[in-house]
């Protein structure tokens, strides 16, 4: 199961998560009442992170391009 954190360390959250998913599983076998229950991982989803991580190479990059037009260059393509 991959999740993401709002706020606080993400290795604790799945450190916590995964010693918890005995209990967790357990909830899911009697709410589901399926004969087999996965068992559960939980893994940090870095997307958040790595979305931001893009949106400002894009935002630096257009702020170059712009700098660059106002410096009567041409943009490389």
């Amino acid at each position: 199961v991959f999740f993401s954190v709002l706020i606080g360390d993400p290795k604790e959250t799945e450190e916590a998560l995964n010693e918890a998913a005995g209990f967790l599983r357990n909830g899911l076998f009697k709410r589901l009442q399926i004969h087999t229950v996965p068992t559960l991982h939980f893994h940090f989803d870095r997307t958040t992170e790595r979305a931001a991580e893009m949106n400002s190479l894009i935002s630096r990059a257009n702020a170059m391009r712009a700098v660059d037009e106002v410096a009567g260059e041409e943009p490389n393509d």
